[in-house]
């Protein structure tokens, strides 16, 4: 009989992106896929750091401007623009964020070892999401958790956004099912 093996423990490897001239990474048991700008739809009155939705295989995902989010400028789109699809936690919930990076660079392996305490580094870079801090051919990746980049408001008004659009486009697509039926 095979013990049980934790391998979120075991995995060692971060996604690295670059927003501006700062690296980041995030532990990959977090990314679901890696996507090219597609049409993002404006969600009036939403924060300023969330983007828009797009359409992920006929669900509604809402974008986020990392950038923004963390107190920087926001994103400007070029060639290397992308979203990165995560999985955030909170509170035993599960949500899935399309979040906007400006390039998209590599999956490296910290080891522990490598991976250094975060020091205050002010209001910035909200330290608070934070965790670690790798020196990399003398460069600096910051480790991020992403799932205390939200809190529990805004995770339930990107929650909130995606139901309703959802909701509106079945409404609308129920409609043009009704009209095409009458004719």
């Amino acid at each position: 009989m095979a013990a049980y093996i934790d391998t979120n423990m075991e995995i060692k490897s971060y996604l690295t992106f670059q927003l501006g001239e700062e690296i980041f990474a995030c532990h990959v048991n977090k990314l679901l896929h890696i996507l090219e700008i597609p049409n993002i739809t404006d969600v009036p009155g939403a924060p300023a750091y969330m983007k828009g939705i797009i359409d992920l295989r006929g669900k509604v995902l809402p974008v986020i401007d990392t950038k923004v989010k963390m107190g920087m400028p926001p994103v400007e789109f070029t060639k290397d623009t992308c979203i990165v699809v995560m999985d955030i936690n909170l509170d035993d919930d599960s949500l899935l964020v399309g979040v906007l990076v400006d390039r998209v660079l590599e999956v490296l392996e910290f080891n522990d070892d490598e991976i250094l305490p975060p020091p205050n580094l002010g209001s910035k870079y909200h330290s608070q999401f934070i965790t670690g801090i790798v020196n990399r051919n003398d460069k600096f990746i910051l480790i991020i958790d992403i799932d205390t980049v939200f809190s529990l408001d805004e995770i339930n008004f990107m929650r909130d956004s995606s139901d309703s659009e959802a909701l509106e486009e079945t409404e609308e697509s129920n409609a043009e099912t009704e009209n095409l039926e009458k004719e």
